[in-house]
């Protein structure tokens, strides 16, 4: 028996209506012919070192637009719009590209690293990407995402991490429901092994496809598949990671920290550069102190939200995310915090990737089946059962916020499950072939065009654009004076910032924490 009614009936309406969430949304710049733009983050935007809402991700040409901390969706939504609107003016002739998997790239060493100044922690932003290159290559990197962050009040360390264990087991229903990537451009594997099989002009696609972006092709490492994280604790989670950042690992040894020309080839020898080069569909997070590290931050004051790191860009919508979908990720993540999580295992771990994997790339198949607890089960008859389960979740909500809308969008998926062809990877396919002669760039390209136009044509206040004007300029003035307080060489700085020692708690820390238990 679940003893999720109980936990849901003991949870206050005040805690329910205290959930907070943001969004942080990339997408790379592309010119008028879906080709990666490679001219230099826009002026009118800022600088991505310092401004709050909008920096670049992996490339220079790889903008990302953050969101506040918002009590509603609709807040949220309305805040990533004015980004949108604000960054469009800026764009001149470039447009958002609208899908997951990239537009057409030139050759990997042409992709541009993202630029941050002259600072110490400007030059370690680009070193870390630098890293990224030599590790992975550039493409990888491409890939943009919406990565969606979540917190409740009242959530203790091992609640959010039982949160992180079911919804890694229970991933794959995102994967499907919202996976928006089952083609991508020929640009993007060539010289690569993989398993897509071509369509027409330079397209290559899975047939029942959902995250192209999620599986074998995305965010993978044969380095970091050696590490066995588990999220059975903070203690734990802290210890492998700290592992990583720590043990030199003789592949990146190989590199080098330095080429023989004097120029930085990455950060750090060790399997990890810093934190943000885990790769995970959900990261436990602590908003860090300046200068601190992500790690530390996390051991010494906890978990503070939960970052939803698997959701693909839906190119149906101008912003890459829908109201319906945010109320999804609310109702799912509150029924991952409530349901029985029990403690997860190196082969469980195991099991999770295969059906990460298999969903990715064949999740529309009929009959599907992934592993669980050791057996074969249906995919839809699972997603079924969760659906079933999340009910109570959203009609607890809607109570709350006195609506129907949680349980609508539980419906809206409910109808997907029967109807796969309403999936908005089956939507991707079949709008490629009836419009665009099977074509991802041309499909993309102009879904990319009919978004600028939209966003631009809102109606767009002068208060809000003075705002934003105003927070560009002050992005600047802040670069510089970051540039102006450097007292160490960079070498002095990469090396202070890598110690091993910066990850611990302090003795002074511990005893606080020993003390609060």
């Amino acid at each position: 028996m679940s003893n999720l009614p109980t936990r849901l009936a003991s949870l206050a309406p005040e805690r329910l209506a205290g959930m907070r969430r943001g969004i942080e949304k990339e997408s790379l710049r592309v010119a008028a012919d879906g080709a990666l733009a490679l001219t230099p983050h826009p002026a009118a935007l800022g600088c991505a070192l310092t401004h709050p809402n909008i920096t670049t991700d992996y490339s220079e040409s790889q903008l990302e637009l953050i969101t506040g901390v918002h009590a509603s969706v609709e807040q949220c939504l309305e805040e990533l719009t004015n980004i949108h609107q604000f960054t469009y003016r800026a764009l001149g002739e470039e447009m958002l590209w609208v899908s997951s998997m990239p537009c057409i790239l030139p050759a990997d060493e042409n992709i541009p690293i993202g630029r941050y100044g002259s600072s110490n922690v400007g030059r370690a932003k680009s070193v870390y990407r630098m890293g990224l290159a030599h590790r992975y290559g550039r493409r990888m990197q491409t890939i943009s995402g919406i990565h969606y962050n979540w917190s409740i009040p009242g959530t203790s360390d091992a609640d959010y991490f039982g949160l992180i264990r079911n919804f890694r087991r229970h991933a794959f229903l995102l994967l499907y429901l919202f996976g928006a990537s089952p083609a991508l451009c020929g640009t993007f594997v060539a010289g690569r092994e993989h398993e897509l099989r071509p369509l027409r002009n330079g397209t290559m696609y899975m047939p029942h496809g959902t995250s192209l972006r999620m599986g074998r092709l995305g965010y993978q490492s044969e380095a970091q598949a050696s590490l066995a994280v588990s999220y059975n604790s903070l203690e734990g989670y802290a210890a492998s990671l700290h592992d990583a950042l720590t043990r030199p690992y003789p592949q990146y040894e190989a590199i080098g920290i330095m080429n023989p020309g004097g120029e930085y080839n990455q950060l750090a020898t060790s399997l990890l550069q810093i934190e943000n080069e885990f790769y995970g569909t959900i990261r436990p997070k602590r908003v860090i102190r300046p200068g601190e590290r992500p790690l530390h931050a996390l051991r010494e004051r906890g978990v503070e939200y939960v970052e939803v790191r698997l959701m693909d860009l839906d190119p149906f919508v101008p912003v890459g995310i829908k109201a319906q979908t945010m109320r999804f990720l609310d109702v799912f993540l509150l029924h991952c915090l409530l349901s029985e999580s029990p403690p997860d295992s190196p082969q469980e771990i195991a099991a999770l990737g295969r059906n990460q994997h298999k969903t990715a790339a064949f999740g529309r198949e009929p009959g599907l089946t992934l592993e669980r607890d050791g057996r074969d089960a249906k995919l839809v008859d699972w997603a079924s059962e969760i659906l079933s389960d999340c009910r109570p979740v959203a009609a607890a909500l809607d109570a709350v916020h006195g609506t129907t809308d949680h349980a609508d969008t539980l419906r809206a998926a409910e109808a997907m499950l029967v109807a796969p062809e309403m999936l908005p990877s089956a939507r991707v396919l079949e709008a490629m072939t009836r419009d665009h002669d099977d074509s991802f760039v041309a499909f993309a390209r102009a879904r990319s065009a009919e978004t600028k136009a939209k966003l631009l044509k809102l109606p767009y206040a002068g208060a809000l654009h003075a705002k934003m004007e105003a927070l560009a300029r002050q992005s600047v003035a802040e670069q510089a004076a970051v540039e102006a307080a450097d007292t160490v060489p960079f070498e002095v700085f990469r090396q202070q910032y890598i110690s091993p020692a910066r990850l611990e708690l302090t003795q002074e820390a511990v005893t606080t924490a020993l003390a609060a238990v």
